[in-house]
């Protein structure tokens, strides 16, 4: 009795944050991220690699930055791209990870990184409320963000740790709202997952 009363509770629950999600237009929300994600994917892995085939070894060209540029410059610049609102795309380091030594490796701490990227964005969040000018601009600046970000909290921190959306926007977004930390922290964890999607197509024109 007791096991059918708590799966009619989780049941009752599910429905709840479907009629949820369908009323705040989260569903949409979705829908059009994923539209403003197929393309460019595909356009990037496309692009690559008829540069590569047509224009220029792409492959000889990593090789070459592997060769003039130390792994920690790379690192550092990659840590400080992902915790100031995602500057450079993280694709860019994923390929480069595939030509050095160890890329399974330098794709982990890549990821890592971005992680923890996201979760110091959050702490910028929360201190950009301190300083009245910052604050004024970013409420502005990523009002749709923090409009969002309260409506449906930790899912927004997933669709931007899965999605090429900035993942350190909706950090800095839920630091500002003082969304709780823990699950910033929990459904960051999906970022490992897109570096993981995102290299297993970019490792395929990168040799």
């Amino acid at each position: 009795m007791a096991k059918k009363t708590k799966k009619k509770t989780k049941t009752h629950r599910a429905k709840l944050m479907h009629s949820y999600f369908h009323r705040t237009g989260f569903y949409m929300f979705i829908w059009e991220s994923l539209k403003k994600a197929f393309w460019p994917i595909v356009i990037v892995v496309a692009s690559l690699f008829l540069f590569n085939k047509y224009v220029y070894d792409i492959n000889e060209g990593l090789h070459h930055f592997t060769e003039t540029v130390s792994r920690l410059t790379v690192l550092i610049f990659f840590f400080v791209s992902e915790t100031l609102l995602g500057l450079v795309p993280p694709e860019m380091f994923i390929a480069w990870s595939k030509k050095t030594p160890d890329p399974i490796l330098n794709l982990a701490i890549l990821a890592t990184l971005s992680y923890c990227g996201g979760l110091i964005s959050y702490f910028l969040g929360k201190t950009a409320l301190k300083i009245a000018s910052v604050k004024e601009y970013l409420e502005v600046k990523m009002a749709k963000n923090l409009k969002n970000t309260r409506k449906w909290g930790g899912i927004l921190i997933l669709v931007g740790a899965l999605l090429p959306l900035p993942f350190s926007i909706a950090c800095i977004a839920a630091g500002m709202i003082k969304y709780p930390f823990n699950k910033v922290v929990f459904f960051g964890l999906f970022r490992f997952v897109r570096f993981a999607i995102y290299a297993w197509a970019i490792f395929q024109v990168v040799h």
